[in-house]
C-alpha cells in the first residue's frame, strides 16, 4: 500500500515539489555559508520523493545549540513560506476522502520545512 500512495504522490505533485526543492538547494550551495541549508533541503526533497513509509526522528542532542540556532536562521530565510505552502496544500488535499493521506503527508512536511534542523529523516526505500 505505501508503494501505491508514493507512485501516486510522485504522479500528483511529488516529483514537482521535490524538483523545486533541489532547485532551491542549489541555489543556496552557492555560497559556502548557505552549503548547510543546502544539505538539509536536498534530505527534503529525497523525502517528497517517496514519504509514505518514511519516518522523522529527533537525533541526539549532539549539536542542541547549533541546531536550535540554525532552525532560527532557517526561519528568517524563508521556512515560514514553505511550511505556510504545505499547510494550504494539507487543507485542500483534506476536503476529500481520498486525499486524506496526502494532506497527512504535507501537515508532516509543514512541520519538517518549519524546524529542519536537529531531525533526522529515516527513508523507506
Amino acid at each position: 500500500m505505501k508503494t501505491l500512495g508514493n507512485v501516486l504522490w510522485l504522479v500528483f505533485g511529488g516529483f514537482v515539489s521535490a524538483t523545486q526543492y533541489v532547485v532551491s538547494s542549489v541555489g543556496m550551495m552557492v555560497t559556502i555559508v548557505g552549503i548547510p541549508f543546502g544539505l538539509q533541503t536536498l534530505k527534503l526533497a529525497a523525502l517528497m520523493l517517496w514519504p509514505f513509509g518514511a519516518k522523522i526522528t529527533d537525533k541526539p542532542n549532539k549539536s542542541g545549540c547549533l541546531s536550535f540556532i540554525m532552525n532560527v536562521i532557517w526561519i528568517l530565510i524563508g521556512s515560514i513560506w514553505i511550511s505556510i505552502t504545505h499547510v494550504l496544500l494539507g487543507v485542500l488535499f483534506a476536503i476529500t476522502i481520498v486525499g486524506l493521506p496526502f494532506a497527512k503527508q504535507h501537515f508532516k512536511f509543514a512541520r519538517l520545512a518549519f524546524t529542519p534542523f536537529g531531525k533526522d529523516v529515516q527513508l523507506a526505500w
